[in-house]
């Protein structure tokens, strides 16, 4: 093999290489590459200048709780116009230019109004699910729909649920896997994720939820894991009360596998976390904090369920905890609780909160390079150092707006959640993470 030939290998092998890195740095669908919030990213910057970490641009944006992605350079919102159209948008990462949006119809408002759910990039499609159920697959390069179907109307609900629809699609191979609603119940359904065709269904199954599903390996094989709500009290009082369920699904056929049946937790909206060795961990606030449970696969291949733990000391309103050297981390605040920043241990012992020494309250959370960046669900961005032994900020800085649904159009909303609700998840990738509040999304760099 002469020198150029052995030159132009290993520019090839570099070229791969790089690539491979930048796919790896991207953020494609909610909670990033594993719906997890943990971030391969290198290199983040230990210390802000005085006024924060630089804001690199910002766009304005409807109101709303949806998050970004990011693939290939490019950012990816669905976001809410005047409680009457989804308008799905795609910027330039590199300066928040507006590149094509795609948009549709969707009149109707619900308490805290706004956009609710992330999309997802994968390959050369994103898929969205507005706020009436609209599931969109959208061509990123014609700019147009493949296929559309509704998780509402499709499904024989008559009714938008209380909170209206808040799925975050989840790939799984050839397969798109959300929740459809027949308010109160819901169920799982597989569509085919290039043409649309349902290649699974379940019955309803549960309580409404407004949790997206996950994935958690259990021996060594993947099942879809899903949590529905116990019965909303306030919302369905004609519905026989009924505690939630936490259910592992076979991906290929949507066979339930094995079920728990001992959650309490009437507005579900995080997802259930794989914790590892069998275990899942779910949380919540309304009203248990979380619950442990061990599922095992016995030698006739059923499966076991054992619950490790159940409590109210430690949960999330919103997202799923971010786990990091056996510690789990969350925030735990709700209509009757503001525990702020909290760690817990593998085996459900607490070991600290912040309760409002600082508030976190529905925040976002990412775990990158040794060290977790937190919004607090209000103004500011936090650097902390994830320790059991205490609460380690290293810096923060004032980055959100206030705003919300305030008093003079959402009276009940702003009495039991306040007038700032920054509660949208957020996304870090190639150094740079994207934020958002009630009026724009930013920018901001936080890695060398």
């Amino acid at each position: 093999m002469d020198k150029r030939t052995v030159r132009l290998l290993f520019s090839s092998v570099a070229v791969f290489f790089i690539m491979l890195n930048v796919c790896a740095q991207d953020w494609p669908q909610v909670f990033g590459p594993n719906r997890n919030n943990i971030s391969p990213q290198k290199g983040i910057l230990r210390s802000w200048p005085e006024k924060g970490p630089e804001i690199l641009w910002s766009v304005e944006l409807g109101r709303g709780f949806g998050g970004p992605v990011v693939k290939d350079g490019k950012v990816y919102l669905l976001d809410r116009e005047e409680n009457q159209k989804d308008i799905l948008r795609c910027l330039d990462f590199g300066t928040g230019k507006e590149l094509w949006r795609f948009e549709y119809e969707a009149p109707g408002s619900v308490m805290f109004p706004g956009s609710r759910s992330v999309p997802t990039v994968d390959g050369n499609y994103v898929y969205s699910v507005g706020h009436n159920g609209d599931l969109y697959c959208i061509n990123i390069n014609t700019h147009k729909p493949v296929w559309h179907k509704n998780l509402m109307t499709d499904f024989g609900g008559a009714r938008l649920p209380i909170w209206a629809i808040t799925q975050c699609p989840l790939i799984y191979g050839n397969m798109l896997i959300v929740l459809y609603s027949q308010d109160p119940y819901a169920g799982v359904v597989a569509f085919n994720k290039l043409t649309g065709d349902i290649i699974w269904k379940t019955d309803p199954i549960g309580n409404e939820t407004y949790a997206s599903p996950s994935i958690a390996k259990i021996g060594g094989e993947d099942h879809i894991v899903v949590v529905f709500s116990s019965t909303n009290p306030i919302g369905h009082r004609e519905v026989p009360r009924s505690m939630g369920k936490i259910v592992g699904f076979k991906p290929q056929t949507g066979e339930i596998l094995w079920e728990y049946n001992n959650w309490e937790n009437h507005i579900q909206v995080a997802p259930p976390l794989d914790a590892g060795e069998g275990r899942i961990i779910v949380v919540g606030g309304y009203e248990l904090g979380t619950a442990m449970i061990q599922v095992e696969k016995q030698a006739g291949g059923k499966y076991s369920v054992k619950e490790i733990f159940r409590h109210n000391d430690f949960g999330d309103h919103t997202k799923p905890p971010v786990l990091y050297n056996g510690y789990f981390y969350a925030q735990f605040s709700t209509n009757s609780k503001r525990d702020g920043l909290c760690c817990m241990s593998m085996d459900g012992k607490v070991m600290w909160k912040t309760m409002r020494n600082p508030s976190f309250d529905k925040g976002s959370m990412i775990f990158a390079d040794g060290l977790i960046i937190a919004s607090d669900g209000a103004t500011k961005l936090y650097l902390i150092e994830p320790d059991p032994s205490g609460f380690k900020p290293v810096a923060t800085a004032s980055l959100l707006s206030e705003g919300g649904a305030g008093s003079e159009n959402d009276p009940v909303a702003s009495r039991v959640a306040g007038s700032t609700q920054n509660w949208s998840p957020m996304a870090l990738a190639n150094g740079k993470l994207l934020l958002r509040d009630q009026r724009k999304l930013i920018c901001v760099r936080v890695a060398k």
